[in-house]
């Protein structure tokens, strides 16, 4: 990997991710070796992943370099890489670039998409957790209504403009808003020779509400927003299968649909050498002490969504989200310094600062710690939030200049098909 050898301690982070890039930032200043593997070389605020797949934004405003955030440190090195194997013992980690030999080792490799393990979901349903799935989404979204438009048969017309999105959490609920958005202000002036009012949104939520982690009242009112906005909540239903054509339930419920987007759940990103059930619990996530030492190990660390760090207000770990991870990304790195220059390292403790959610124009819920508020408030809180944690100055204004004019002019100028999306689906096979 040519990676100089210093004497300096040497510190491999896997994953360019909330966690990774901010313990990244809080060791380059100091006297160790960072070394950043990832398979991409930008970080991805996933935060609006959603806003990318229905034409609100272009996906370099959501992306940003991995090298330009750290590149004023000298002893920070990146390598674009997927990691294939962590040789504990031998304190190496294997790669498709070559082997790399560590002092101390942080997994910061997020999440995927969990299926829990229906393959034939997996197969024909549509994901949206990176940069690439989100253009394949936008893709599909918008060559579903260029073929309504040349098909003649109206049950093909009508599942081509049906969406279900199953998952009722801030992903789904938000992708939901966005696509009634469109539905209503831009799909009829696109399509004025097409029946756009016959699209219909559907939200499939196993559990009895939606926005499940936050207050009854933000779930209550997104509910409200949602309905309002034309979208179908469908609650304690579960999807059983979809071939391609038609979702399938645990009740007589079925949904004819081109297009299902499956938002249900996330589960760690392991990597085979920390994948053995003495490492792993629930959510397929590493589990670690208070210092998010891996157990059984005192060089070996995880951080964010794939580590699971067991408290008595989170028994199964804290929240997959972004505020978790970088809170444990810039902890870790004080305890590393720590732990190299032989003192107590600190126990992690989370500071919960709240959630959130868009539904849509004007519409959002938020909870704070303190206040709990909805509507034209929220969404501006809801903004301004996002604005701030995007990384570099270029992309928190074209974002902001964006969503001013989609305001005003009630647009979403990104929606081109830039790269085509074709589906094999599991029938075809």
């Amino acid at each position: 990997m040519n990676i100089p050898r210093t004497s300096f301690p040497r510190v491999v982070i896997i994953g360019g991710g909330f966690a990774g890039i901010s313990l990244a930032k809080k060791l380059s200043k100091q006297e160790v070796q960072v070394v950043l593997l990832d398979k991409h070389n930008y970080h991805t605020f996933q935060p609006l992943l959603y806003q990318v797949s229905t034409g609100g934004l272009e996906p370099d405003s959501i992306a940003y370099p991995i090298r330009k955030i750290l590149k004023d440190f000298p002893n920070f090195h990146f390598r674009l890489a997927h990691v294939e194997e962590i040789d504990t013992a031998g304190k190496k980690v294997k790669t498709d670039i070559g082997n790399l030999k560590f002092d101390y080792l942080v997994v910061a490799s997020g999440s995927q998409t969990n299926y829990f393990g229906n393959a034939e979901i997996e197969k024909n349903s549509m994901a949206m957790k990176t940069i690439p799935q989100s253009l394949n989404l936008r893709s599909l979204i918008l060559e579903n209504f260029e073929e309504a438009l040349l098909t003649s048969d109206l049950n093909e017309r009508n599942a081509l403009m049906n969406f279900v999105i199953v998952g009722g959490g801030p992903t789904g609920v938000e992708l939901a808003g966005a696509l009634a958005e469109i539905k209503k202000g831009i799909l009829p002036k696109d399509y004025p020779d097409l029946d756009t009012r016959m699209a219909q949104i559907h939200i499939i939520q196993s559990g009895d509400c939606v926005l499940k982690g936050m207050s009854d009242k933000a779930s209550s009112k997104a509910e409200d927003f949602l309905e309002k906005l034309g979208v179908h909540i469908w609650k304690n239903v579960r999807v059983t299968g979809y071939d391609g054509k038609i979702v399938t339930t645990n009740t007589d419920l079925t949904f004819e649909t081109a297009t299902l987007i499956w938002a249900a759940g996330v589960k760690g990103a392991t990597i085979k050498g920390l994948d053995a059930s003495e490492f792993i619990t629930r959510g397929n996530r590493i589990i670690v002490n208070a210092f998010n030492q891996v157990k059984g190990f005192d060089h070996i660390f995880a951080v964010g969504d794939v580590a699971s760090m067991e408290t008595e207000d989170y028994p199964n770990g804290f929240p997959m989200m972004a505020q978790p991870a970088i809170q444990q990304g810039k902890q870790l790195g004080d305890n590393m310094l720590h732990l190299i220059e032989g003192r107590a390292m600190k126990p992690f403790q989370y500071k919960d600062k709240g959630a959130m959610a868009t539904i849509g124009r004007n519409k959002a819920v938020v909870d704070l710690p303190r206040f709990k508020f909805q509507g034209v408030l929220a969404w501006y809180v809801w903004m301004f939030v996002h604005l701030f944690f995007l990384i570099g100055f270029r992309n928190r204004m074209v974002v902001f200049v964006n969503w001013v004019y989609n305001y005003v002019r009630f647009d979403r100028e990104a929606r081109l098909i830039i790269q085509p999306y074709k589906r094999t689906l599991k029938s075809d096979i």
